[in-house]
């Protein structure tokens, strides 16, 4: 199963079918809005607008689980992230990623290592997970680690769709 078969939902209902991200890269980020890393918001939207015409998107996944920093209803998320940050990339439904009720995308992302090798529990809010176009994790960066930040940026671009060239002509 590849992350692009779980089911969520979108942040203002209805699904959020991940199939549609099937062949693209997609960096999932657990975010929150009353957070010191909400600031992140803006190099996240930076990123979507500078790779979505190759096959990229950003997937925002609001979580309150790390001392209650994502305490809105969709509607005021949705609100916060378009007026604050001019968020224009996907959000999911506020979902759980660690302990018992860790939602199934998150089973699916947190075996992955980081750089340092942490594997497991999501840390904190801002962590983002790499997938593939294929489905496949390929990268994991710790909270802290800027969304525009050199290793980030690489690993995009190396997780990019290959794009077709045209053959030179003889």
């Amino acid at each position: 199963m590849s992350v692009f078969d779980v089911r969520i939902g979108s942040l203002l209902g209805g699904p959020a079918d991940l199939r549609q991200y099937q062949g693209m890269a997609v960096l999932v980020v657990n975010v929150a809005s009353k957070c010191g890393l909400t600031p992140q918001y803006e190099g996240l939207q930076r990123l979507q607008e500078r790779f979505a015409d190759r096959g990229f998107t950003v997937l925002g996944v609001p979580c309150d689980q790390f001392m209650g920093q994502e305490p809105g209803t969709p509607d005021e998320i949705s609100q916060f992230c378009s007026t604050t940050y001019g968020v224009t990339f996907p959000m999911t439904e506020k979902t759980d990623v660690n302990g018992e009720r860790r939602h199934p995308l998150y089973h699916a992302l947190v075996d992955t290592p980081d750089a340092g090798g942490h594997t497991g529990d999501v840390r904190w809010n801002f962590e983002k997970f790499l997938v593939a176009p294929d489905g496949t994790v390929k990268a994991r960066f710790d909270p802290g680690t800027e969304p525009e930040s050199d290793e980030v940026v690489a690993a995009i671009r190396r997780a990019l769709p290959a794009t077709e060239t045209p053959e030179a002509s003889a």
